[in-house]
């Protein structure tokens, strides 16, 4: 039940970050892609979970008659806790750890809020960020803070 809940929650947030995104401008256009583009994107992807989340067919077994009643959200604190203090210290040190750093180190609590091994965790952290940092620095000409790997990746 509790997935149901988390994917109808960000179906709303996704709902809300695309109206937000709607009145993006740029008053110059210096980028091929404005502003709007990528929290859209965002609120697309985020929708598209969540409906996935909330409609997906139950998996679960029914539990056995003489089975003790589960509580509601049982197990969903710790993760869910995990989860938004990372979000909340990738926002705070996203300036200055930069964008590659920030999101590697936010791999490594949200994972782990799902099971996953630290150093797998941190590996592909490192690799998403690095992959996403190219991506939008050359595809796109986004221009994302560097933090303090300015030095290896040509800071701006």
């Amino acid at each position: 039940m509790g997935d149901r809940i988390l994917g109808a929650l960000c179906v709303l947030l996704a709902g809300a970050m695309a109206w937000a995104a709607r009145g993006y401008v740029a008053e110059i256009s210096y980028e091929p892609v404005g502003p709007r583009a990528f929290p859209t994107l965002l609120a697309a992807v985020l929708g598209l979970a969540g409906a996935w989340l909330a409609l997906r067919p139950s998996r679960t077994a029914a539990p056995a008659p003489d089975a003790a009643p589960a509580t509601p959200h049982s197990g969903l604190g710790l993760p869910l806790a995990l989860t938004v203090g990372a979000m909340l210290a990738y926002a705070l040190l996203f300036q200055w750890l930069g964008f590659v750093l920030a999101t590697a180190l936010m791999a490594l609590p949200v994972g782990r809020s799902f099971g996953g091994r630290p150093l797998p965790l941190l590996a592909t952290g490192l690799g998403l960020g690095l992959g996403l940092y190219f991506v939008f620095d050359k595809l796109f000409d986004v221009v994302l803070p560097t933090g303090v790997l300015s030095f290896v990746l040509g800071g701006r």
